[in-house]
């Protein structure tokens, strides 16, 4: 379903004051409370924020490419753990099954999933799978009418919370790399799958990951994504689209910490006149203003070449390599424009500093995504 322009810039405000009113008054709680309230839990659910990607004729809002990365905008303008809420059924953990799911998959799960009944997560990494994703070992043995799973998952968004897992199993054991991996829906009350505690994380305090382990989980054949050996196909495609949501995020929270700068910088005093009307401030706000408008103008170009239905590899993989790290030098600027003010807790700018570092880990890392760019680089110019 595409919204109209109306309609989109009217679910865009809507957002925006959502997070301005709701969440923002409430991101040093969450922080120190290492958790969301269930009281705007529900209103998320409320505002459909769980269904954002959703197909319409499963109760989910279906939006654009473009009409995402609006929305993740103003998202990105609060604590990034209230978005890791339900950013999950919005990318990564929903996305294989709205692809490459069948028709009785998506009318199972989907609709729980765009309520926010079914919270989702997305199991790739594993201890020796990282990025290099196609070594996954966690192993999938066909047995008649199921798939027996067995092996562990590392550092899973939202597994504590998961009613339903998209997980990358290794069907072939003779088949290595990427061809021998297939993909799985996996009920959490599963009999042999556990949860782990929630890892003590940098930043990002109110987003939890864990590990999930698989002892001899019988998985039906119907909740296989996909045909065998597609695994890493799903994951590659569902990380395209997720790249452009996390680099719309990091705008987010770079336009955030700008303001935020900018405001300190005409109100703090030293040397007998406000610290922006020093060239250096105003040097690092000049820096910090470029760099988060062409990361927007990326993500922006990218959203709406696929939208068009272009493949976005590549451009994927540039805006979230770019977004991620330019995030990063913002906020080392907003530390650095604040002071000593940036460096306490009071104002928040350290805790932002710590949210972003992720950014260039999760969903590819800096180095892979540059891979990623020269290899289609290299693909287009072979073509």
């Amino acid at each position: 379903m595409a919204y109209d322009s109306d309609t989109t810039d009217e679910l865009v405000s809507l957002v925006a004051r959502f997070v301005a009113e709701k969440l923002r008054p409430i991101e040093a709680q969450v922080a120190e409370d290492d958790a969301v309230p269930e009281a705007i839990v529900t209103q998320m659910k409320e505002l459909g924020l769980y269904g954002l990607t959703i197909p319409a004729e499963y109760g989910g809002l279906e939006l654009s490419m473009e009409a995402e990365c609006r929305v993740a905008f103003e998202l990105g303008r609060t604590s990034p753990a209230f978005r890791s809420c339900f950013g999950t059924n919005v990318g990564i953990g929903a996305q294989g099954l709205v692809m490459f799911g069948t028709q009785a998959q998506k009318q199972k799960y989907l609709p729980g999933i765009a309520s926010g009944e079914i919270v989702t997560s997305f199991c790739l990494t594993e201890a020796e799978a990282g990025s290099d994703s196609a070594a996954v070992q966690t192993s999938a043995r066909r047995d008649g009418d199921y798939y027996i799973l067995t092996g562990a998952k590392r550092y899973i968004t939202n597994a504590n919370k998961a009613g339903l897992f998209t997980v990358m199993a290794r069907t072939n054991p003779d088949q290595k790399g990427a061809r021998g991996v297939s993909a799985f829906l996996v009920e959490r009350d599963s009999p042999g799958l556990t949860i782990g505690k929630p890892e003590k994380k940098m930043g990002q305090q109110g987003a939890h990951i864990c590990e999930v382990y698989f002892d001899a989980v019988k998985v039906p054949v119907e909740n296989r994504l996909g045909e065998e050996g597609e695994g890493f196909k799903v994951a590659m495609q569902v990380l395209d689209r997720g790249r452009l949501h996390i680099a719309s995020v990091c705008v987010g929270v770079a336009e955030r910490l700008i303001a935020d700068s900018l405001a300190y910088a005409m109100e703090r005093q030293q040397f007998g006149k406000p610290i922006g009307e020093h060239q250096l401030i105003q040097a690092m706000l000049a820096d910090s203003k470029t760099e988060a408008y062409a990361a927007k103008a990326m993500v922006l170009d990218a959203a709406r070449l696929r939208d068009r239905g272009q493949s976005i590899t590549l451009e994927a993989a540039a805006a979230k390599y770019y977004a991620s790290e330019m995030v990063g030098r913002v906020a080392d600027r907003a530390v650095q424009i604040f002071g000593g003010a940036g460096y306490v807790a009071d104002y928040g700018i350290e805790r932002f500093y710590r949210d972003v570092r992720i950014f260039r880990i999760y969903e590819g890392t800096s180095q892979i995504q540059q891979i990623v760019i020269a290899r289609e680089m290299m693909k287009a110019a072979k073509a």
